[in-house]
């Protein structure tokens, strides 16, 4: 289902989970206990209402609105309404961190880049009455999607301005080591090619593939003028390693039969008829020594990995001291939230199931599990998915902005 598409995509990053949660809630929980303030970050206030909202939606979303369950929840997760309120503040600490640095170092998004990003999102959905169910089962809204984005963007080209003079590229002893530390998973890993014609003419299809095996055309010259792949036709069909792509399952399963330099039938997808030739097939040695011992595609896939981490793990470093030097100030929780319950109810769990948002920073770093993998970007001609670099996995998807 579309609306598990959303939820994962919204709960990508530590702090990104929280957007499922909807920072804009469905309902406000308004209460004397939650007119008062739960922090500041260098004088900017956070509401006790919004830290309050947020656990409500919270509670509401995963059906623990009753106290029972709830606090059934809380004890398995090891947790008290204190540490609950705390994990949450530190939320919101890292979102107004992260906003008060970018407009420090002049940095920021547009709202055309902004709207481009959710109408890419919203596409994705038949019409906008299951884009909306889509955004209610997520618990949020498309305002609060919206902000998910743009704080998300915002952090993304922060991290780029504050680490493009710091980071340094992969050096060749870090590929080395991570060559040595892979090979063996790239080991049976498939190269390929292909021609892609409409469903509608296995005529031209069956043609070309007769022409390839007599030898009449080599298979690079037929892609180049015979496929409606327009982008791999360019590089005789080339698609790249399977390792480092999510082909369609026909197209999976064809290139897994043939060997280096076979060439398949015709094979139906959703996208056309295909003619398949595994162009390459990559055995790892039983010790790597040198970097060209492992295709180049997989050594620059290996490179976008360590770089994206090391720009990671320096933003991190940057914003710790950012944090270091602002004034944060958390108040004393009220008496009489209603998602305080009385927990010597409940007995502790050994149980490690945490709030979502904790383990997060509150420094600001919304995206300390930001995948180190190389993207892939769907071409929904070919039914393949293209390399690309990696951006942080919460680009499209993190927390959504509190309401002080």
């Amino acid at each position: 289902m579309r609306s598990h598409r959303i939820m994962r995509l919204v709960v990508t990053g530590a702090l990104s989970a929280a957007c499922m949660l909807g920072i804009v809630a469905c309902s406000s929980s308004s209460s004397t206990a939650s007119s008062g303030v739960a922090a500041t970050v260098n004088g900017t206030e956070i509401s006790e209402q919004t830290v309050t909202d947020f656990v409500q939606n919270f509670r509401e979303t995963q059906g623990l609105t009753d106290e029972d369950t709830w606090g059934k929840w809380m004890a398995k997760s090891s947790m008290t309404p204190s540490q609950v309120r705390d994990q949450i503040i530190d939320y919101f600490v890292g979102i107004d961190l992260t906003r008060q640095a970018a407009e420090e170092n002049g940095v920021s998004v547009s709202d055309e880049d902004v709207d481009a990003q959710v109408a890419s999102m919203k596409a994705n959905y038949s019409d906008d009455d299951a884009w909306q169910s889509a955004l209610k089962q997520a618990g949020t809204t498309e305002e609060g999607y919206r902000d998910s984005v743009h704080n998300a963007m915002l952090e993304n080209a922060l991290k780029e301005k504050v680490t493009a003079e710091s980071t340094a590229g992969a050096s060749d002893e870090e590929l080395l080591t991570y060559a040595q530390q892979y090979a063996r998973s790239f080991s049976g890993a498939k190269k390929s090619s292909h021609i892609l014609f409409a469903s509608d003419d296995s005529d031209t299809a069956q043609k070309v593939l007769d022409q390839i095996n007599s030898g009449q055309i080599s298979f690079e010259d037929a892609a180049k003028e015979y496929s409606i792949d327009t982008v791999s036709a360019q590089d005789g069909g080339n698609v790249g390693w399977d390792l480092l792509n999510r082909f369609v399952q026909p197209y999976t399963d064809a290139l897994t039969n043939l060997d280096k330099g076979q060439v398949s039938g015709l094979v139906m997808s959703d996208y056309g008829i295909h003619i398949i030739k595994c162009t390459d097939v990559y055995e790892a040695p039983d010790e790597v020594t040198e970097i060209d011992q492992v295709p180049v595609e997989l050594i620059d896939y290996i490179r976008k990995m360590v770089e994206s981490n090391n720009e990671t793990q320096a933003y991190k470093q940057w914003m710790a001291d950012y944090k270091e030097k602002a004034t944060i100030e958390k108040t004393d929780m009220p008496s009489g939230l209603p998602y305080d319950v009385d927990m010597s109810k409940y007995p502790a769990s050994d149980s490690t199931t945490l709030m979502p948002g904790n383990g997060t920073s509150s420094s600001g770093d919304q995206s300390s599990s930001q995948s180190t993998d190389g993207a892939s970007s769907t071409d929904d001609t070919t039914g393949t998915q293209g390399e690309a670099s990696s951006s942080s996995s919460s680009s499209a998807d993190a927390s959504t902005s509190s309401t002080n």
